[in-house]
């Protein structure tokens, strides 16, 4: 099924004075796009990736190597004072543990990435910084009694006394406080009233929280003293992590903006509150961006250069062109709309599994929301094989990008469903999310791929539908616009 489109409003476009605009407006329709993703889908097969269990595998391995530390370190365990101490010591251990682990979950390596999906480790890691809060809270609880036990005193004096006389204890309090103040502001209820950008920023504070703790646990851990093989074991994970996370969140993104020097080319208006940010730069096929791919794009520009925030590529790489579309959320989205021509960008990138690799099907089903096309429109274009879209909005305005999605289903015949929520909304049907309004749209639901982008709500509806659709969990694909 194909909805007529209606009119569009007209365009507003900024761009550098004498420059032309784009022929039609657009950017141009690839015609061997299904082609240019296959090749581009087996190169992606045969680069160094790390995938979901094998990473499991090696963080559990890590896990029960460090409990082996504290088995080889412990003659007996004697009575309740030995027991809570002991109990500390494991959960201290494994705190230490955790943080080397998180950063490595966001280091942003390209064969994590890619392997495992950028979703998947955001999950990954908000779980384990809640399970690493919980741990350092157990150990220095656990760690009190057991010493107040020990030295038969009271629980206060013998606080006072671990944080004022043992070394590097009160640099590990900082940093203690400031992870439980971290694992509070990224509970669900408190992030849901921060900013993007606020929520991104707090989280620096880990970084400093972690190198305040790392010297208390090798001046003061029982395991550590004396042992110069833990304590070079603890070195070389803790140095590593480091290297990873200083190689690809600073020094990458920083050689790339010199390299490729892109800037802002041209801002246009697509719907209301949402503008497509057009970018030229130079060598921009070395980054190797694939269709479902995105950057995290920074943009010089007064009250915009301090944070990076993450965009979906809505065209498919160009050798010297890019292109984001953005909707207007929050203060730094509101803000792009108004990048003046010329503007340098930095971007660090690409990230993402939301690619053609992940296909296994030869039919594809791509469910939109509202600017959550954005991922999916690239793939619109360059996914082989029989491909339908379904693109649900408010309102038929909200629908971007629609003439480029008509064009391509056209060239590619492909279909293309419009869904808009609104009642008033003449001449476009509405479909609902359930598993038999899908499976009268495509009977064959089953036996597709289904690449799903949207907000939260909708993503949540559509992935009950799906299952009860009986389309097997391996062949839903999904990406959340969450933080």
């Amino acid at each position: 099924m194909r909805c007529e489109a209606v009119p569009r409003p007209p365009e507003k476009v900024r761009r550098r004075p004498g420059e032309a605009p784009e022929r039609g407006g657009h950017v141009a329709i690839s015609t061997d796009g299904g082609r240019v993703a296959a090749r581009r889908a087996r190169a992606v097969r045969r680069r160094a990736r790390v995938t979901a269990a094998p990473a499991q595998l090696c963080i559990w391995a890590g896990a029960v190597a460090v409990l082996g530390l504290w088995w080889s370190n412990t003659a007996s365990v004697v009575g309740t004072a030995g027991w809570l101490t002991g109990a500390g010591r494991i959960t201290g251990l494994l705190a230490g543990y955790a943080c080397a682990v998180l950063l490595v979950l966001m280091a942003r390596v390209p064969a994590l990435d890619r392997g495992v999906g950028t979703d998947r480790l955001a999950r990954w890691h908000a779980a384990g910084g809640r399970y690493t809060v919980f741990l350092a809270l157990a150990h220095t609880l656990l760690i009190i009694w057991g010493y107040t036990l020990t030295a038969h005193t009271n629980v206060v004096g013998e606080t006072t006394t671990l944080v004022l006389d043992y070394p590097d204890m009160l640099k590990g309090t900082v940093g203690f406080l400031l992870f439980v103040v971290t694992g509070a502001v990224s509970a669900r209820a408190a992030r849901r009233r921060l900013s993007y950008e606020a929520w991104h920023f707090l989280h620096f504070a880990t970084y400093l929280a972690i190198f305040l703790v790392f010297g208390h646990q090798l001046a003061n851990g029982a395991d550590f003293v004396g042992d110069t093989a833990a304590q070079l074991a603890w070195y070389t994970l803790y140095l590593a992590a480091a290297g990873l996370l200083v190689w690809y969140r600073f020094v990458v993104p920083v050689r790339c903006g010199v390299r490729h020097r892109l800037q802002v080319a041209e801002v246009r208006t697509e719907a209301p509150g949402v503008v497509s940010v057009y970018m030229t730069g130079a060598r921009l096929d070395e980054l190797a961006a694939e269709p479902g791919q995105f950057f995290r794009w920074r943009f010089l520009a007064p009250g915009l250069w301090w944070t990076a925030s993450p965009y979906s590529l809505s065209a498919p790489a160009h050798p010297h062109r890019l292109r984001i579309t953005v909707k207007a959320l929050g203060g730094h989205s509101a803000a792009v709309a108004q990048l003046a021509p010329g503007t340098r960008v930095w971007a660090e990138g690409p990230y993402g599994g939301f690619t053609a690799a992940r296909r296994t099907a030869r039919k594809t089903l791509l469910l939109a929301g509202g600017v959550g096309i954005t991922p999916l429109r690239t793939l619109f274009e360059t996914l082989p094989g029989q491909v339908t879209l379904v693109y649900r909005a408010r309102r038929p305005d909200d629908l971007a990008l629609r003439d480029e999605l008509d064009a391509i289903a056209a060239s590619r015949g492909a279909r293309v469903l419009y869904s808009a929520g609104d009642p008033a909304a003449h001449g476009f049907p509405y479909l609902p999310l359930t598993s038999d309004s899908l499976l009268r749209l495509l009977p064959d639901l089953a036996e597709h791929d289904v690449y799903l982008c949207g907000p939260p709500g909708m993503t949540e509806a559509a992935l009950q539908a799906l299952r009860g659709a009986g389309v097997p969990a391996r062949r839903i694909h999904h990406e959340s616009f969450a933080f």
